[in-house]
């Protein structure tokens, strides 16, 4: 679901030209229109500062390719003499040289490779704040969905719980309920009525949350929130492991940490190496003053340089190799603790997305039904007389936790599969075309 929504996100053409993403001003304007979480997603992708700021750093990335494979500046040395230097040809009053540096060959492209690289995890980088940005999202707008159903909830059984608070207190005048049955009815009216106010200050810190991820004011409006249905998942648990080592940001990243490292390795070998250096060089000659002046005198001078870098420091050459290796290392170590931490972590999340699922499955199809029928049931007892209040009040209370909890349960199945699609870095609940962790290479 998530990752099937940020293939969306990461292409920003496609994002400007959707003409049905509704705007910040949309969204105020409207408070009352129904707003889906793809919805949310783009605008996200759009206004969010930390994605902003990313794409930015990927494009600087990619402008030093241009910087590190370019040839040094050539330089200009122009000298005066206050007092000119005599020559045979006459007073030397003035020189200038100009020379441009040449790095030996391949030195430039090999450099070239390791920024190359750098591009590639900067655009990585991107995508993983992106990622980040909508998994963020996803968990709260599940969880504000969540907090206004059972707002929803709340304040049906409120409405429910007054009603048998009246029945209370009528049968307790007539001797068909105890002074402690009253007392029930009214103390859960209460813990009712604190329940709205928590939830209502909770929705209003998750909106806030999510007026942050969307780049808006704290207390802008936020419209009627589309359900998310709880889909299933149909890759096992191996094949998620396989599909997060192929796609997941942050070990793609670590192989290419290891590629760079490797250039590195060659990048210390050209540096090694002499850099050459070609130049002009001319001298402005005055007239000598003479007798009897040469048949050249006065001509202006000109040479060709020529010179080269001398590595001659075969410590500081050996240490540069030994610290690219030492990088080397350091990423394939790197890459591999990054790999066991996914797999540790999509293990945990795979319990949790199960465990989540089973309690969907178990409130809704067998509690809730089960407490809805006891709520009917005692109702019908008390008012013939055949049960007491206390059982009806609390049967009631039984479904009300219920209905809590399905509510609860649902918004964990979706938080946990946003999460779980984040490490595996591709959809889960549609089908891929050819083997898991395959697709996409």
């Amino acid at each position: 679901m998530l990752a099937g929504m940020l293939t969306l996100m990461l292409s920003f053409h496609q994002m400007t030209e959707a003409a049905d993403t509704p705007s910040a001003e949309d969204m105020e304007s409207s408070p009352t229109e129904q707003i889906t979480l793809p919805d949310l997603m783009a605008l996200a992708y759009k206004a969010n500062p930390s994605v902003q700021a990313a794409r930015q750093s990927w494009r600087a990335t990619v402008e030093k390719y241009r910087v590190t494979t370019g040839y040094p500046d050539p330089q200009l040395m122009v000298t005066y003499f206050p007092d000119p230097v005599e020559t045979r040809l006459g007073p030397q009053d003035w020189n200038a040289s100009l020379s441009q540096m040449i790095p030996f060959p391949g030195k430039l492209s090999k450099a070239g490779e390791i920024v190359a690289a750098e591009a590639r995890m900067a655009r990585l980088a991107l995508d993983k704040t992106v990622r980040d940005v909508m998994v963020a999202l996803s968990e709260s707008y599940h969880e504000l969905l969540y907090i206004r159903q059972a707002r929803r909830i709340a304040a049906q059984n409120a409405d429910l719980l007054e009603q048998l608070r009246k029945i209370s207190e009528t049968a307790y005048a007539r001797d068909r309920a105890t002074f402690t049955d009253v007392v029930k009815s009214q103390s859960q009216t209460g813990q009712l009525r604190y329940d709205m106010l928590l939830l209502k200050e909770l929705e209003q810190t998750e909106k806030t949350r999510i007026n942050g991820l969307l780049n808006r004011p704290p207390d802008a409006l936020l419209g009627r929130l589309a359900d998310v249905p709880a889909e299933p998942v149909f890759y096992k648990l191996e094949e998620i492991y396989r599909m997060a080592e192929a796609h997941q940001e942050e070990i793609r990243m670590a192989d290419i940490q290891v590629e760079k490292a490797e250039s590195q390795i060659e990048l210390s070998g050209y540096q090694n190496l002499p850099d050459f250096k070609v130049g002009i060089f001319y001298a402005g000659i005055g007239e000598p003053e003479v007798a009897v002046p040469p048949p050249d005198a006065g001509d202006d001078a000109i040479g060709i340089q020529f010179g080269l870098s001398i590595p001659l420091w075969f410590g500081k050459n050996s240490g540069r190799r030994e610290q690219a290796r030492a990088q080397a290392e350091k990423a394939k170590a790197m890459k591999t603790a990054r790999v066991n931490m996914t797999r540790t972590q999509i293990h945990t999340l795979w319990f949790r997305l199960q465990n989540a699922k089973r309690l969907i499955t178990l409130y809704r199809d067998d509690l809730l039904p089960q407490a809805l029928r006891a709520v009917q049931t005692a109702e019908t007892w008390f008012r013939e007389g055949q049960g007491s209040f206390s059982d009806f009040v609390e049967t009631r209370a039984a479904a009300y936790n219920f209905q809590l909890s399905l509510a609860r349960s649902s918004a964990d199945y979706g938080k946990t599969l946003a999460n779980l699609e984040r490490l595996a870095g591709q959809p889960l609940t549609m089908r891929q075309a050819g083997p898991a962790g395959e697709e996409g290479r």
